[in-house]
Protein backbone atom coordinates (compact mmCIF):
# COMPACT_ATOMS: atom_id res chain seq x y z
CA UNK A 1 0.00 0.00 0.00
CA UNK A 2 1.01 3.83 -0.48
CA UNK A 3 3.22 5.07 2.15
CA UNK A 4 0.29 7.88 3.09
CA UNK A 5 -2.06 5.18 3.29
CA UNK A 6 -3.82 5.02 6.89
CA UNK A 7 -4.80 1.46 6.34
CA UNK A 8 -1.40 0.02 5.61
CA UNK A 9 -1.08 -1.66 8.62
CA UNK A 10 -3.69 -3.10 8.72
CA UNK A 11 -7.24 -2.87 10.70
CA UNK A 12 -7.25 -2.00 14.11
CA UNK A 13 -10.14 -3.54 15.42
CA UNK A 14 -10.07 -2.34 18.60
CA UNK A 15 -9.78 1.27 17.50
CA UNK A 16 -12.41 0.40 15.38
CA UNK A 17 -15.23 -1.34 17.77
CA UNK A 18 -14.76 1.69 20.20
CA UNK A 19 -15.34 4.27 17.22
CA UNK A 20 -18.44 2.35 15.74
CA UNK A 21 -19.80 -0.88 18.55
CA UNK A 22 -22.21 -2.29 15.74
CA UNK A 23 -19.26 -3.76 13.94
CA UNK A 24 -17.98 -6.10 17.03
CA UNK A 25 -20.75 -7.75 16.66
CA UNK A 26 -19.32 -9.52 13.15
CA UNK A 27 -15.72 -10.01 14.60
CA UNK A 28 -14.47 -13.35 14.64
CA UNK A 29 -11.43 -15.17 15.34
CA UNK A 30 -8.70 -15.68 12.04
CA UNK A 31 -7.04 -19.21 11.62
CA UNK A 32 -4.24 -16.84 12.50
CA UNK A 33 -5.32 -16.33 16.21
CA UNK A 34 -6.22 -12.64 15.48
CA UNK A 35 -9.22 -10.31 14.94
CA UNK A 36 -11.15 -10.23 11.45
CA UNK A 37 -14.76 -10.26 9.74
CA UNK A 38 -16.44 -12.49 7.23
CA UNK A 39 -15.38 -10.81 3.88
CA UNK A 40 -17.92 -13.00 2.46
CA UNK A 41 -20.44 -11.65 4.21
CA UNK A 42 -22.21 -8.01 3.20
CA UNK A 43 -23.33 -7.03 6.30
CA UNK A 44 -19.54 -7.56 7.89
CA UNK A 45 -18.04 -5.33 5.05
CA UNK A 46 -20.72 -2.89 5.30
CA UNK A 47 -20.27 -2.42 9.27
CA UNK A 48 -16.35 -2.72 8.49
CA UNK A 49 -16.76 -0.05 5.80
CA UNK A 50 -19.09 2.66 8.53
CA UNK A 51 -16.27 1.97 11.13
CA UNK A 52 -13.01 3.12 8.76
CA UNK A 53 -14.88 6.04 7.50
CA UNK A 54 -15.92 7.39 10.87
CA UNK A 55 -12.42 6.51 12.48
CA UNK A 56 -10.00 7.82 10.40
CA UNK A 57 -11.93 10.12 8.18
CA UNK A 58 -15.07 11.32 10.24
CA UNK A 59 -17.94 10.41 8.24
CA UNK A 60 -20.53 10.00 10.79
CA UNK A 61 -23.07 8.55 8.93
CA UNK A 62 -22.76 6.54 5.74
CA UNK A 63 -25.81 4.37 4.53
CA UNK A 64 -26.21 2.84 1.28
CA UNK A 65 -29.81 1.57 -0.30
CA UNK A 66 -29.48 -2.28 -0.85
CA UNK A 67 -27.37 -4.32 -3.45
CA UNK A 68 -25.26 -1.17 -3.77
CA UNK A 69 -21.54 -0.69 -4.12
CA UNK A 70 -19.90 -1.43 -0.99
CA UNK A 71 -16.42 -0.11 -2.19
CA UNK A 72 -12.94 -1.54 -0.46
CA UNK A 73 -11.81 1.63 1.56
CA UNK A 74 -7.98 1.13 2.13
CA UNK A 75 -7.69 0.57 -1.92
CA UNK A 76 -9.57 3.56 -2.93
CA UNK A 77 -7.54 5.52 -0.65
CA UNK A 78 -4.36 3.77 -2.17
CA UNK A 79 -6.23 5.18 -5.67
CA UNK A 80 -6.21 8.69 -4.17
CA UNK A 81 -2.72 9.08 -2.99
CA UNK A 82 -1.01 7.36 -6.06
CA UNK A 83 -3.17 10.22 -7.77
CA UNK A 84 -2.02 12.74 -5.62
CA UNK A 85 1.61 12.14 -6.00
CA UNK A 86 1.00 12.56 -9.99
CA UNK A 87 -0.30 15.78 -9.54
CA UNK A 88 2.77 16.79 -7.47
CA UNK A 89 4.84 15.83 -10.71
CA UNK A 90 3.42 18.74 -12.64
CA UNK A 91 2.86 20.99 -9.32
CA UNK A 92 7.01 21.35 -8.36
CA UNK A 93 6.87 18.01 -6.41
CA UNK A 94 4.36 19.41 -4.35
CA UNK A 95 1.18 17.63 -3.90
CA UNK A 96 -1.50 20.79 -4.30
CA UNK A 97 -4.16 20.83 -1.53
CA UNK A 98 -7.03 22.78 -1.07
CA UNK A 99 -10.22 23.55 -2.12
CA UNK A 100 -8.59 25.08 -5.39
CA UNK A 101 -7.74 21.51 -6.51
CA UNK A 102 -11.26 19.79 -8.31
CA UNK A 103 -11.67 16.53 -9.05
CA UNK A 104 -14.24 15.36 -11.46
CA UNK A 105 -15.22 11.94 -9.77
CA UNK A 106 -17.18 10.10 -13.03
CA UNK A 107 -19.49 7.49 -11.35
CA UNK A 108 -19.78 9.03 -8.00
CA UNK A 109 -21.86 5.99 -6.59
CA UNK A 110 -24.42 5.94 -3.82
CA UNK A 111 -21.35 5.35 -1.34
CA UNK A 112 -19.85 8.39 -2.35
CA UNK A 113 -16.25 7.45 -1.27
CA UNK A 114 -13.64 9.29 -3.39
CA UNK A 115 -14.76 12.27 -2.25
CA UNK A 116 -14.85 11.54 1.24
CA UNK A 117 -11.92 10.23 1.24
CA UNK A 118 -10.12 12.70 -1.25
CA UNK A 119 -11.85 15.75 1.32
CA UNK A 120 -10.14 14.30 4.20
CA UNK A 121 -6.60 13.18 3.16
CA UNK A 122 -6.22 16.66 1.00
CA UNK A 123 -9.02 19.42 1.11
CA UNK A 124 -10.08 18.91 -2.36
CA UNK A 125 -13.02 19.81 -3.69
CA UNK A 126 -15.11 17.41 -5.71
CA UNK A 127 -17.63 16.65 -8.53
CA UNK A 128 -19.54 13.41 -8.79
CA UNK A 129 -21.64 12.37 -11.60
CA UNK A 130 -23.67 9.59 -11.92
CA UNK A 131 -26.28 8.07 -14.63
CA UNK A 132 -28.01 6.57 -12.00
CA UNK A 133 -31.06 8.60 -9.98
CA UNK A 134 -31.17 6.27 -7.12
CA UNK A 135 -27.43 6.23 -6.28
CA UNK A 136 -27.22 9.98 -6.88
CA UNK A 137 -29.94 10.64 -4.51
CA UNK A 138 -28.43 8.41 -1.96
CA UNK A 139 -25.52 10.26 -2.26
CA UNK A 140 -26.51 13.63 -1.51
CA UNK A 141 -28.17 12.29 1.51
CA UNK A 142 -24.95 11.10 2.92
CA UNK A 143 -23.56 14.16 1.98
CA UNK A 144 -26.33 16.17 4.18
CA UNK A 145 -26.01 14.34 7.27
CA UNK A 146 -21.63 14.81 7.04
CA UNK A 147 -21.87 19.09 6.82
CA UNK A 148 -17.82 19.26 6.65
CA UNK A 149 -17.89 17.41 3.41
CA UNK A 150 -21.16 18.82 1.58
CA UNK A 151 -19.88 22.14 0.89
CA UNK A 152 -16.69 20.74 -0.29
CA UNK A 153 -18.69 17.97 -2.72
CA UNK A 154 -21.74 19.25 -5.88
CA UNK A 155 -23.48 15.92 -7.59
CA UNK A 156 -24.78 16.24 -11.39
CA UNK A 157 -26.61 13.61 -13.21
CA UNK A 158 -24.98 12.06 -16.31
CA UNK A 159 -28.52 12.03 -18.56
CA UNK A 160 -27.30 10.06 -21.25
CA UNK A 161 -25.88 6.30 -20.80
CA UNK A 162 -22.98 6.35 -23.79
CA UNK A 163 -21.46 10.23 -22.24
CA UNK A 164 -18.89 10.29 -19.83
CA UNK A 165 -17.99 14.05 -19.50
CA UNK A 166 -20.22 15.39 -22.09
CA UNK A 167 -23.35 16.97 -20.48
CA UNK A 168 -21.77 17.23 -17.10
CA UNK A 169 -18.83 19.49 -17.73
CA UNK A 170 -19.27 22.92 -18.70
CA UNK A 171 -17.32 24.74 -21.03
CA UNK A 172 -15.94 27.17 -18.55
CA UNK A 173 -14.94 24.69 -15.93
CA UNK A 174 -11.46 23.26 -14.79
CA UNK A 175 -10.78 20.20 -13.22
CA UNK A 176 -7.01 19.08 -12.29
CA UNK A 177 -7.88 15.75 -11.61
CA UNK A 178 -10.49 13.03 -13.22
CA UNK A 179 -10.92 9.73 -10.61
CA UNK A 180 -12.67 6.63 -12.17
CA UNK A 181 -13.86 3.22 -11.06
CA UNK A 182 -15.36 1.62 -14.52
CA UNK A 183 -17.67 -0.66 -14.40
CA UNK A 184 -15.38 -4.37 -14.94
CA UNK A 185 -17.76 -6.69 -16.71
CA UNK A 186 -19.38 -6.75 -19.86
CA UNK A 187 -22.97 -9.03 -19.17
CA UNK A 188 -25.08 -9.52 -15.68
CA UNK A 189 -23.66 -13.43 -16.13
CA UNK A 190 -20.29 -12.06 -16.12
CA UNK A 191 -20.50 -10.39 -13.24
CA UNK A 192 -22.20 -12.90 -11.32
CA UNK A 193 -19.72 -15.39 -12.33
CA UNK A 194 -16.80 -13.20 -11.13
CA UNK A 195 -18.79 -12.65 -7.91
CA UNK A 196 -19.00 -16.48 -7.51
CA UNK A 197 -15.02 -16.45 -7.92
CA UNK A 198 -14.41 -14.31 -5.52
CA UNK A 199 -16.96 -15.83 -2.97
CA UNK A 200 -14.99 -19.28 -3.60
CA UNK A 201 -11.60 -17.46 -2.78
CA UNK A 202 -13.55 -16.15 0.54
CA UNK A 203 -14.53 -19.51 1.73
CA UNK A 204 -18.35 -18.71 0.98
CA UNK A 205 -18.89 -19.71 -2.50
CA UNK A 206 -20.65 -22.69 -2.26
CA UNK A 207 -23.71 -20.73 -1.61
CA UNK A 208 -26.64 -21.45 -4.17
CA UNK A 209 -28.21 -18.37 -4.33
CA UNK A 210 -25.03 -16.27 -3.34
CA UNK A 211 -24.69 -12.63 -2.36
CA UNK A 212 -21.99 -10.12 -3.40
CA UNK A 213 -20.08 -9.08 -0.68
CA UNK A 214 -19.18 -5.71 -1.48
CA UNK A 215 -22.41 -5.42 -3.40
CA UNK A 216 -22.90 -3.89 -7.37
CA UNK A 217 -26.01 -2.44 -8.93
CA UNK A 218 -26.24 -3.41 -13.05
CA UNK A 219 -24.43 0.32 -13.88
CA UNK A 220 -21.85 -0.20 -11.37
CA UNK A 221 -20.56 -3.63 -12.50
CA UNK A 222 -21.37 -4.27 -16.17
CA UNK A 223 -21.57 -2.37 -19.63
CA UNK A 224 -21.53 -2.78 -22.91
CA UNK A 225 -17.63 -3.81 -24.11
CA UNK A 226 -17.12 -4.28 -19.72
CA UNK A 227 -13.74 -2.30 -18.19
CA UNK A 228 -11.88 -2.28 -21.46
CA UNK A 229 -15.05 -1.03 -23.70
CA UNK A 230 -15.89 1.75 -20.80
CA UNK A 231 -12.39 3.22 -20.91
CA UNK A 232 -12.13 3.40 -24.57
CA UNK A 233 -14.87 5.37 -24.85
CA UNK A 234 -13.52 7.32 -22.14
CA UNK A 235 -10.20 7.83 -23.65
CA UNK A 236 -12.18 9.01 -27.32
CA UNK A 237 -14.09 11.79 -25.24
CA UNK A 238 -11.35 12.90 -23.08
CA UNK A 239 -9.81 14.13 -26.34
CA UNK A 240 -12.47 16.92 -26.34
CA UNK A 241 -11.73 17.89 -22.71
CA UNK A 242 -8.19 18.39 -23.25
CA UNK A 243 -8.14 22.05 -21.93
CA UNK A 244 -10.32 20.98 -19.06
CA UNK A 245 -8.94 18.60 -16.75
CA UNK A 246 -5.28 18.24 -16.15
CA UNK A 247 -5.14 14.78 -16.17
CA UNK A 248 -6.90 11.69 -16.42
CA UNK A 249 -7.20 9.08 -14.80
CA UNK A 250 -9.22 5.93 -14.16
CA UNK A 251 -8.61 2.69 -12.25
CA UNK A 252 -7.40 -0.89 -14.89
CA UNK A 253 -8.40 -3.83 -12.90
CA UNK A 254 -7.56 -6.43 -15.69
CA UNK A 255 -3.57 -5.72 -16.33
CA UNK A 256 -4.12 -7.57 -20.24
CA UNK A 257 -5.99 -4.14 -21.36
CA UNK A 258 -3.17 -1.64 -20.84
CA UNK A 259 -1.88 -2.85 -24.21
CA UNK A 260 -4.85 -2.01 -26.16
CA UNK A 261 -5.76 1.35 -23.92
CA UNK A 262 -2.28 2.41 -24.56
CA UNK A 263 -3.10 2.19 -28.31
CA UNK A 264 -6.16 3.94 -28.22
CA UNK A 265 -4.56 7.06 -26.28
CA UNK A 266 -1.78 6.99 -29.07
CA UNK A 267 -4.53 7.09 -31.69
CA UNK A 268 -6.49 9.92 -29.63
CA UNK A 269 -2.84 11.96 -29.27
CA UNK A 270 -2.11 11.74 -25.30
CA UNK A 271 1.30 13.41 -24.67
CA UNK A 272 2.24 11.99 -21.37
CA UNK A 273 0.82 8.95 -20.19
CA UNK A 274 1.79 6.69 -16.91
CA UNK A 275 0.66 3.57 -15.18
CA UNK A 276 0.29 3.78 -10.98
CA UNK A 277 0.62 0.24 -9.64
CA UNK A 278 -1.38 -0.06 -7.08
CA UNK A 279 -0.73 -3.26 -4.68
CA UNK A 280 -3.32 -4.00 -1.29
CA UNK A 281 -2.55 -7.51 -0.01
CA UNK A 282 -2.77 -10.04 -2.70
CA UNK A 283 -4.45 -7.90 -4.98
CA UNK A 284 -2.76 -5.71 -7.35
CA UNK A 285 -4.28 -3.14 -10.06
CA UNK A 286 -3.43 -0.20 -11.34
CA UNK A 287 -3.97 3.69 -12.31
CA UNK A 288 -3.95 4.28 -16.22
CA UNK A 289 -3.19 8.46 -16.39
CA UNK A 290 -3.12 10.42 -19.39
CA UNK A 291 -2.75 14.03 -20.41
CA UNK A 292 -2.95 15.99 -23.67
CA UNK A 293 -0.52 18.80 -22.53
CA UNK A 294 3.08 18.90 -21.19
Amino acid sequence: MHPRNPHRAGYDFAALTAASPSLAAFVRTAPHGGPTIDFADPAAVKALNRALLLHHYGVRTWELPPGYLCPPVPGRADYLHAVADLLATTNGGVIPQGARVRVLDVGVGANVIFPLLGHQAYGWSFVGTEVDPVALRHAAEILAANPRFASAVSLRRQPARECIFANVVAPDERFALTVCNPPFHASPEAAAAGTRRKLRQLGGGTMPRFRRNFGGTNSELWCAGGELGFIRRMIAESRGFAGRVGWFTTLVSSREHLLPLKRALAITGAMDVRVLPLEHGQKKSRTLAWRFAL
